[in-house]
């Protein structure tokens, strides 16, 4: 493992992911990821937002549905040419640019209108920062869970899909 890729294993309740990390190319996000991941903040989070031909999304909500207090947003990384690609992972986001802090999905195919196609707002895109390296069978396992509303939330899991860690591989 290299400082420019580092590898992070989350433990989910259907089984095991490892990630790596492209701290070349997306250097804020990946720092802000691994932050997140050393302080323990994703342990016992959900995937609380699942489509099945789009994406899992995960990292903020707990299993009642309640956000966690989260640090600061931070500047988005999606024109740094890597791509919105199955089994890639990226920061989630408001419309707002930069409003990116803890939430996070991973592509379960290509999807290329995530990308960055210029600097207007609508076309800004979400920074990948990261590609599935193991695991991507559990991911496309977590897509196909059934999936309802909860509260004003919807694609929510009816049974909670539970990151219960997320580490750095050594």
């Amino acid at each position: 493992m290299s400082q420019s890729s580092p590898r992070v294993r989350l433990v989910t309740s259907m089984g095991e992911i490892v990630i790596e990390l492209n701290a070349e190319k997306a250097p804020i996000s990946t720092e802000n990821f691994l932050e997140y991941v050393n302080d323990g903040f994703y342990d016992g989070t959900i995937f609380h937002r699942v489509i099945e031909n789009f994406m899992i999304q995960g990292g903020g909500m707990t299993p009642d549905m309640s956000q966690k207090k989260t640090r600061g947003q931070i500047k988005n990384e999606a024109a740094n040419g890597l791509g919105n690609v199955r089994g890639s992972l990226a920061m989630a986001r408001t419309n707002v640019v930069d409003s990116a802090t803890c939430q996070f999905f991973i592509n379960v195919v290509d999807n290329d209108f995530l990308n960055h196609r210029g600097t207007d707002p609508s076309m800004y895109g979400y920074a990948v920062f990261g590609m599935v390296v193991e695991g991507m069978e559990i991911v496309d396992a977590i897509r196909k869970v059934a999936t309802g509303s909860s509260g004003m939330h919807g694609d929510v899991p009816k049974e909670a899909v539970i990151i219960e860690s997320a580490s750095v591989v050594d």
